[in-house]
């Protein structure tokens, strides 16, 4: 079975872009109650996935770091502890299964690099148990 079925499209994804500040990753993150979401560069490009752990640890390791200034603090400069790998829109099932297995969801790009959407974690047991379940009632 092809991704494709299970792409959720960019346009119904939260992303930021990475040039955007701490404190617009925390609000978008507490008003859509995410725990990660995907960033782009400014082509469109995915980069990488900011977790809440990612702020967490860059707010331990700053002195004075406190809500208020988190708006002069660019997503660029925060380290990242975990890279979500892409996998590609042409990928087969397989390719996912062990993605999901680590990470909520999993980036899709197209040839270029270009971020066209998320596959979930959800999405992906709920085949598997579909699969499973059909299985076992034959």
């Amino acid at each position: 079975m092809n991704i494709a079925f299970f792409l959720i499209p960019k346009k119904e994804v939260v992303y930021l872009n990475i040039h955007a500040t701490m404190r617009q990753a925390l609000e978008r993150m507490e008003y859509h109650r995410y725990s990660a979401v995907p960033l782009l560069d400014n082509k469109g490009k995915y980069i990488t996935t900011l977790t809440e752990g990612d702020l967490l640890w860059k707010l331990k390791n700053t002195p004075d770091l406190n809500f208020h200034n988190t708006e002069k603090i660019r997503l660029t400069d925060i380290p990242f502890h975990r890279k979500n790998e892409p996998i590609f829109i042409d990928a087969e099932m397989e390719n996912i299964i062990s993605r999901v297995m680590e990470q909520n969801f999993v980036p899709v790009v197209d040839d270029q690099g270009i971020f066209i959407g998320i596959i979930r974690r959800r999405e992906i047991i709920e085949y598997c148990a579909d699969k499973f379940f059909a299985v076992k009632r034959k």
